[in-house]
């Protein structure tokens, strides 16, 4: 389990996350809701050791993450596919795959079998430079690469961005299978009305401060989250 308790993280001065509490307990799929610049990405990145905290603290497996490099973050089994997926376009795709086990030392022959079963086109594109994938196909590969790290947690930063209604669908997909396989998944996502539909408990961030929380359905029904975030939605 992910504990989050206190967390507050400044930039200049400026309080971006202002003393949040959240959990993600194992083998669920938690989201993280709010407008833009609400602090859903420093969170994020707090949790990976990527940024500096103000005050709290983070516990992952009862264990405090504190002074842990975000290597050792990532040892430990919390991994973060970041906004704009972030390939490394010059290399192939296998490449991209393995750069996510950089931390391990032994075969990584089974989890290649693993992410290819689950991403099929990019197991046909395996040779192929990154940077010529469509977006959707880029963002598999972020997926897939994160994945190599054999994750206890998974942590998606606006997975569907850029990415057409069809190819975000196959993505969802792929992040329900991914649960279903023993993956904990914490997730920010733009669509609001999708991730509440796919999480199984979420967090409405507003300004740095966590406004509401609840399971993902019944926040989807609520009355001022659907005016704030869901719009006209049937």
């Amino acid at each position: 389990m992910l504990k989050v308790e206190g967390l507050k993280v400044a930039y200049g001065g400026i309080e971006a996350v202002k003393g949040i509490d959240f959990e993600v307990p194992d083998h669920t799929i938690a989201t993280l809701i709010g407008a833009n610049g609400a602090g859903k990405s420093t969170v994020l990145k707090s949790i990976v050791g990527l940024t500096k905290l103000s005050e709290g603290r983070i516990l992952f497996d009862g264990k405090s993450l504190a002074g842990l490099s975000p290597d050792q973050i990532v040892s430990k089994g919390i991994t973060l596919v970041p906004e704009g997926r972030r390939i490394f376009s010059n290399l192939t795709v296998v490449e991209n795959i393995k750069i996510g086990a950089y931390m391990r030392r032994d075969d990584l022959s089974e989890d290649l079998a693993w992410v290819y079963d689950l991403f099929p086109r990019l197991k046909e594109r395996s040779w192929q430079l990154a940077g010529t994938l469509s977006g959707g196909e880029q963002q598999m590969l972020a997926v897939a690469r994160a994945l190599l790290s054999k994750p206890k947690l998974l942590m998606m930063d606006e997975p569907s961005l850029g990415l057409a209604p069809l190819i975000v669908k196959g993505i969802f997909d792929i992040i329900k299978e991914i649960h279903k396989q023993g993956v904990t998944i914490l997730l920010i996502e733009q669509n609001a009305n999708l991730a509440l539909k796919t999480a199984n408990i979420g967090y409405v961030l507003e300004t740095g401060n966590i406004v509401m929380e609840g399971p993902g359905e019944m926040l989807l029904k609520n009355q001022s989250i659907r005016e704030a975030y869901l719009g006209k939605v049937k």
